[in-house]
């Protein structure tokens, strides 16, 4: 009888620590699926791209690195060469964009409300957006490849990865309805067969000195 009794107890046992696992795996797979599902919003982060293509030597791109900066609603990419060096800081909630550059010694500063930065990126108007059946890994993250096409017939490839969303966008026409963070795209001049990307090479999360979105009040030739 008791032998029978310890065997029951045995049994009640291993069936709640049988049930408690496998609640323990519902949950763990809930919990992936949920993280996998929604992607992370990413409030602060530092990202440098690469420059790359058969216009960086004809553009004197050569050696030119792209910085991206987000807090928060505000980005600010740095295009920084030798000889040359722009920054946009673009504000999200106002759509004000302000375009600081430096030739040698001269710095110049203009200011575009958000209906002249939209007449700045016209182009992107109408943009279409067309899945790839393309994927590739840029910095641990999976990315999937998008076609978009402008109302011109002119079309840009580029990568982005679901995980994870910035906070503000650098350019809400260049990537408008994108649902991810890009991490490779191409951009075009006037001929569109020549092409030059921009590939992620370094992304940092710790958070952006505030002082990176402030804006000059003096130094700079202000131009209308």
């Amino acid at each position: 009888m008791g032998f029978l009794f310890a065997n029951t107890i045995h049994l009640r046992l291993a069936s709640a620590f049988m049930k408690k696992n496998i609640l323990i795996i519902i949950l763990l797979f809930c919990l992936n699926s949920m993280y996998a599902q929604n992607p992370i919003i990413i409030g602060d982060c530092t990202v440098t791209y690469s420059i790359s293509g058969n216009d960086a030597t004809t553009k004197n791109l050569t050696g030119t690195v792209k910085t991206l900066y987000v807090k928060g609603k505000m980005s600010r990419t740095d295009l920084v060469s030798q000889n040359y060096k722009q920054s946009i800081i673009y504000n999200n909630t106002n759509g004000i964009a302000v375009v600081l550059k430096e030739v040698g010694e001269e710095k110049y500063m203009s200011t575009l409300s958000a209906d002249k930065w939209k007449k700045e990126n016209k182009r992107f108007e109408g943009l279409k957006l067309t899945p790839a059946n393309e994927t590739k890994t840029i910095l641990g993250y999976q990315c999937k490849k998008l076609i978009a096409t402008l109302k011109d017939g002119t079309s840009y490839s580029m990568y982005y990865t679901k995980d994870i969303v910035p906070s503000a966008t650098e350019n809400p026409y260049q990537f408008k309805d994108v649902p991810g963070f890009v991490l490779e795209y191409e951009t075009f001049y006037a001929n569109s067969s020549s092409r030059i990307t921009y590939t992620a090479t370094v992304i940092n999360f710790n958070p952006v000195p505030a002082s990176k979105f402030e804006i000059p009040s003096a130094g700079y030739r202000i131009l209308e």
